[in-house]
């Protein structure tokens, strides 16, 4: 019998006598939410590491945001088999930018949660997490209260190998798989359905005095590239993203050179300021409040003078 087969008040008071009891006996509840449009070719194999994994999650949603192909097919057979997986239907703007639509994809399925979780896991639809990946997430926040964020690395294959994604500092988890203690993301105000939502949650998580780990023994593979299916205009929503943190003209030149080396492409650098100074002429909110701008722009300059110094 499955648990679509019970009424929803008894599952949820199913649900909530097993966060407790998993209290009593030491063990972290954790949920799963992960957007997906048109990952037929992947999501498979997603969801195939997660039904594999030595710690299982508690709920694993599945938001289908307007997908095309069969998604929902394939997102069907996992939820028949296991009870903890759900899918979610959206139908959200076509145009895929990054930031907005997965953030919002991923609110439509944190919304049907209706039992407490420690654990928050936002995911992507093309990763293969090795088989005690969320185990020892798991125990980054049980022995340290302190720790409000946790991920390993992204990996990706090149010539027949799977080599480091190397986008970012090893400081920084990637957007792809973040992992939020319940008390860190209610305090930092979720995620924000905005370019840059997983840089200002880390920087917001460092704001309130919340650790942040990364763990380099935990290689996901990450099955497509970066980015691969942004539409032209988000080209510009770097620079935009730097201006909505709050970084300030001199941080994001900064910022906008490293990261298009790092990409391998030096003229992207121009479309990230052009980015920032489109945001910055007409007035775009930022995604900090002023003190917290403040905190930003004066934690990203030490960070540069430890790198230098």
């Amino acid at each position: 019998m499955f648990e679509k087969d019970f009424p929803r008040e008894i599952l949820f008071l199913w649900h909530q006598n097993l966060y407790f009891y998993l209290l009593r006996i030491g063990i972290m509840k954790y949920v799963i939410i992960i957007p997906a449009h048109n990952e037929e070719t992947f999501i498979g194999l997603t969801l195939q590491s997660l039904v594999e994994q030595t710690l299982l999650p508690s709920k694993l949603i599945v938001v289908n945001d307007n997908s095309t192909d069969n998604t929902s097919s394939i997102i069907r057979q996992y939820a028949e088999k296991h009870p903890f997986i759900e899918m979610v239907s959206t139908t959200a703007d076509a145009i895929h930018l990054p930031g907005s639509k997965v953030i919002q994809a991923f609110q439509k399925g944190l919304e049907t949660l209706d039992f407490p979780y420690d654990i928050i896991v936002k995911a992507d639809a093309d990763l293969i997490f090795p088989a005690t990946y969320f185990e020892t997430i798991i125990k980054h926040f049980t022995t340290d209260a302190s720790v409000g964020m946790a991920g390993g690395f992204a990996y990706i294959e090149k010539n027949g190998e799977w080599i480091l994604e190397n986008l970012t500092d090893k400081d920084h988890i990637r957007g792809a798989f973040k992992a939020y203690r319940a008390a860190t993301f209610e305090q930092i105000g979720g995620l924000k359905a905005a370019m840059g939502w997983d840089t200002v949650d880390e920087l917001l998580c460092k704001f309130y005095n919340w650790k942040v780990v990364t763990n380099e023994t935990l290689h996901v593979k990450h099955l497509k590239p970066t980015g691969a299916n942004y539409n032209q205009v988000s080209r510009y929503k770097q620079g935009e993203a730097f201006y909505g943190l709050g970084y300030g003209f001199l941080i994001t030149a900064i910022a906008s050179i490293k990261l298009a080396m790092r990409k391998g492409k030096p003229f992207l650098f121009l479309d990230y300021i052009k980015g920032f100074w489109m945001a910055k002429t007409s007035h775009k909110p930022l995604l900090v409040t002023a003190e917290q701008a403040r905190f930003i722009r004066r934690y990203r300059w030490k960070k540069m003078k430890e790198k230098l110094f």
